[in-house]
């Protein structure tokens, strides 16, 4: 769903309960479920489970729409999501067709119900689920009116449908020049991206996005420069096209939405709004957008329950969208290696919620075990479980103090043992301390930071130890050859870089 990131960031989702609450106070959910309700044998729908046209001004009063010009069509909406979400069962028009042949040799009456037999409805399972169910019953009732509403969505809007219809009674999707797997295709890419831009570090987060930069995402290539007035235009229809689909997908509570003000299109015109995605292309999402002329094209955002549907939906399709809370019932071998991934307020929450579970000395012991290793993606472990023990308190020393001596751990322990106070801490002999420096800058390098942070780690490394280079290509560290020349190629001081290069190449000619 989410397009060219096959491992997202991970989110953080309500609990069950909450987002379940969410679910039921959907506008669209709430009115399906009163259409359940007010429904009986009596309810008339035609062969695809669809009211009939003469129940609607009933429906829509059922929902109090009566008045309201789109009440029927806001009824008609409403029922099929509560088709689909199992809030009614439908009966079949000809499993009734039978029944009522069955009994034609029972009278008059029989007669008269072989004639009257139509599709009806009765209460379906799953409106029970909705007052009596779990959090997660409700949830997947919601997930089912979700699936309906993505599909209106993802579908044309159609004034005369019978002129669509052929002899055969199936709609010309050629004539009516529509692919339905494309334009679900580019619904899944929108909510996709949208998903991205709240979870991801420097994202939107809790705020809105532009409704132009959301467009831009999709049809502006990244190595675009200035983009063409064709794009432009392509953006502009793009912007009208995710207009009506948020506006179909709020009442499920998926967005909060708002819409494009109509009146700026008829002050500017539709190439304004191609020029205002471009403007928005390049903007944070996580700015205040106090430009007025931007807002008014549309904001949107998801909201908690947005991103919990959308994460489904992810999952079904076999992405990996992780959550927080997703590794607490795992190991330490599996948190370590989880968290490489994840940004770091992410990281430092999911290894909370994992110690939370845990005695603090077991956890200690269980982490400074799964740091060990001399695979590629060890330093990085090694860098998680030092943040990991940072989050312990002095329960933990005891099981610290047992690894002072390992060749791997030891750098390790000192650090923690020294943050806290204690007392008693053995010096370190030279080559643990080098051999912690190359694993401190290796873990760096494959946590991929920001470049500056990165220089000011190497520099101040070998600002703090005299002939650093003329040691650390001694070190019996497998990154330390790598090491080397990563920091003959970051480090600021031209002198310092060239012993970094030479270095490099006496711990490569060593093996």
């Amino acid at each position: 769903m989410a397009p060219d990131h096959p491992i997202l960031p991970p989110v953080r989702l309500r609990s069950d309960a909450e987002l379940a609450r969410d679910a039921l106070a959907a506008p669209l959910l709430t009115r399906a479920v009163r259409l359940a309700r007010w429904a009986g044998p009596e309810t008339r729908v035609g062969a695809g489970g669809e009211l009939v046209d003469a129940q609607l001004p009933a429906a829509a009063e059922a929902l109090g729409l009566a008045d309201d010009e789109d009440g029927q069509a806001e009824a008609s909406e409403a029922w099929r999501v509560a088709v689909d979400a199992g809030l009614v069962e439908i009966h079949d028009p000809e499993d009734a067709d039978e029944d009522a042949a069955g009994n034609a040799g029972e009278g008059a009456a029989g007669d008269e119900e072989a004639v009257d037999a139509e599709g009806t409805v009765s209460i379906g399972e799953n409106l029970a689920l909705l007052t009596g169910g779990a959090p997660q019953d409700v949830l997947a009732v919601w997930l089912e009116g979700f699936a309906t509403v993505f599909d209106d969505a993802a579908a044309p809007y159609i004034d005369d449908l019978d002129a669509l219809v052929g002899p055969d009674g199936e709609i010309d999707f050629e004539a009516l020049d529509w692919d339905p797997e494309a334009e679900a295709e580019f619904l899944e890419g929108v909510l996709g991206n949208l998903y991205l831009l709240t979870v991801s570090e420097g994202g939107s987060g809790d705020g809105p996005v532009p409704l132009p930069a959301l467009a831009a995402s999709m049809v502006i290539p990244d190595d675009m420069g200035e983009p063409t007035d064709d794009v432009l235009e392509q953006v502009s229809d793009a912007m009208m096209r995710l207009d009506e689909q948020f506006r179909i997908l709020e009442p499920i509570g998926l967005v909060e939405y708002q819409p494009v003000d109509e009146a700026l299109m008829v002050e500017e015109g539709e190439h304004d709004a191609a020029d205002a995605a471009g403007r928005a292309r390049d903007s944070e999402p996580s700015a205040p957008l106090d430009e007025e002329d931007v807002s008014r094209y549309g904001m949107v955002r998801l909201t908690p329950l947005g991103l919990y549907g959308i994460r489904a939906r992810m999952l079904d399709a076999g992405l990996a969208a992780p959550a927080v809370g997703d590794l607490a019932e795992k190991g330490a071998d599996a948190l370590l290696d989880g968290v490489v991934s994840y940004p770091q307020e992410a990281a430092r929450a999911e290894i909370a919620g994992w110690l939370a579970t845990r005695e603090v000395p077991a956890a200690a012991r269980d982490l400074l075990a799964a740091a060990r290793g001399s695979e590629p993606g060890a330093p990085l472990r090694r860098l998680h479980a030092q943040q990991a023990l940072s989050l312990v308190g002095a329960e933990a020393e005891p099981v610290v103090r047992e690894v002072l001596d390992d060749p791997e751990l030891g750098g390790l322990a000192r650090v923690w043992l020294a943050e806290r106070g204690a007392s008693d801490i053995p010096a370190p002999p030279e080559s643990m301390i080098f051999w912690l420096a190359v694993d401190t800058i290796a873990a760096h390098l494959d946590a991929e930071g920001e470049l500056e942070e990165l220089q000011d780690l190497i520099e101040g490394l070998t600002g703090r130890h005299g002939g650093f280079f003329e040691q650390a290509w001694r070190v019996d560290h497998p990154a330390t050859a790598d090491v080397l020349e990563a920091m003959g190629r970051l480090h600021r001081d031209k002198p310092s870089a060239k012993e970094a290069r030479k270095a490099a190449f006496k711990a490569r000619s060593r093996h």
